[in-house]
């Protein structure tokens, strides 16, 4: 039976906007105030800017962590458990009420496509005082997959 083989590949930003745009399951990794890391699973997206969005909320972790130190981490996962995946360190800018609202939309719009209300959404989102993460990203690793190092693999499959 051939195993499965690990693959690496390096890509240029367009390339990572284009493989992040389809994924919103996603890890984002700030630092604590003792600088351990403190990781969220979230959702996700990119904007018209090429920046990752993730939609909190000002009391959370991630939120108050990027805030105080802009540098993050975000994991970006396949559906699949064993698809694809990426990390892409970028700053970090968090806006709050009532600026984020605008960045919201934006957010919403790029995970699943046109509300039917948006005065409806912008007032939920008002309501629920939500903030938005924006990270532009400032470098990332090969877009890579799992499996076996190819030497491994030959080993194994002889």
């Amino acid at each position: 039976m051939a195993r499965s083989i690990a693959t690496n590949t390096p890509v240029e930003l367009p390339e990572l906007l284009d493989f992040v745009r389809p994924r919103h399951r996603m890890l984002v990794a700030t630092t604590r105030t003792d600088g351990r890391p403190q990781i969220s699973p979230v959702a996700g997206g990119v904007d018209d800017n090429g920046r990752i969005v993730i939609s909190s909320y000002p009391g959370r972790a991630k939120t108050r962590n990027a805030e105080r130190d802009p540098r993050v981490s975000v994991c970006v996962l396949s559906d699949d458990w064993d698809g694809p995946w990426v990390q892409v360190d970028g700053d970090a800018k968090v806006l709050h009420m009532p600026e984020a609202v605008e960045g919201l939309v934006d957010y919403f719009r790029c995970i699943a496509g046109e509300h039917p209300n948006w005065d409806e959404y912008r007032a939920a989102m008002r309501v629920q005082n939500k903030s938005l993460i924006r990270i532009t990203p400032t470098r990332w690793s090969p877009i890579a997959t799992g499996g076996f190092p190819a030497d491994v693999a030959a080993r194994l499959d002889a």
